[in-house]
């Protein structure tokens, strides 16, 4: 246990001085030397901070150990306080999700179940799908992601929950790409309470952009952001993640 203790300080030095790389290769050793029981007891004691800045850095070239061990509960944490880092693109953000949610073994729905259990964890799924708000909208009124076929005019709150069970009109199979359609099909027909509420947080993102409002306007509550080029391929992470946030989450 003692050499557990050495390894999370050791870890949590290494993220705090930006070398996320070497704090995976860190972890990754204590797995391939004594398993991944062990690295599942490092994992419970790091805080959601420390494992944000391993799993957001996922490349798909390569198969991560972290990823493929990270429980609901630890991700949940971990994707609510993204936000933290400015990513503009939401291009880490997509991608850590894509990686987990969709992973082999995984059951996607525990993982949305955990998100939106959390404060803050619609207003991350709606971050995860803002590039595709029209197409999120055609599919919530039409049941398809084809917008040609949508009319623009978009469901009331209270049709949306009165639709919210009305059976598929394209199945899982057909949207399966393990991306942002097979997510909101999942969303929608399996977690349709979430889905209507990030579609609303959605739709707020998107009357903001209309305004003219940016990222800075829209959260401006929100401290200690950094320009993601400052944090990207593991060079730094966000002085709010640097705080002590545990206890808000």
């Amino acid at each position: 246990m003692s050499s557990h203790l050495a390894l999370i300080e050791k870890t949590q030095s290494l993220i705090a001085a930006g070398d996320i790389v070497g704090a995976e290769s860190a972890l990754v050793e204590l797995a391939d030397a004594e398993g991944d029981q062990a690295l599942m007891v490092v994992l419970e004691q790091l805080p959601a901070k420390d494992i944000l800045a391993v799993i957001r850095e996922y490349d798909n070239s390569k198969e991560s150990v972290i990823n493929l061990l990270v429980t609901p509960a630890m991700f949940a944490h971990a994707v609510v306080i993204e936000k933290q880092y400015k990513d503009l693109t939401r291009t880490h953000l997509r991608g850590m999700m894509n990686s987990v949610i969709f992973r082999e073994d995984a059951n996607p729905v525990d993982f949305l179940t955990a998100i939106g259990d959390l404060e803050g964890g619609s207003e991350a799924l709606a971050d995860y799908f803002t590039e595709k708000w029209s197409r999120i909208e055609a599919f919530a009124r039409t049941g398809t992601f084809d917008t040609v076929e949508d009319d623009g005019e978009m469901l009331s709150e209270t049709a949306l929950y009165a639709n919210a069970y009305a059976a598929p009109r394209v199945e899982q199979d057909e949207v399966a790409d393990q991306d942002w359609m097979e997510l909101a099909w999942i969303l929608r027909y399996q977690c349709p309470d979430l889905f209507i509420e990030m579609l609303l947080v959605l739709r707020g993102k998107a009357r903001n952009h209309d305004l003219g409002l940016g990222e800075d306007e829209e959260m401006e509550e929100d401290d200690g952001k950094v320009e993601t080029g400052d944090t990207d391929r593991g060079k730094a992470t966000p002085a709010a993640l640097d705080a002590d946030e545990e206890s808000a989450i």
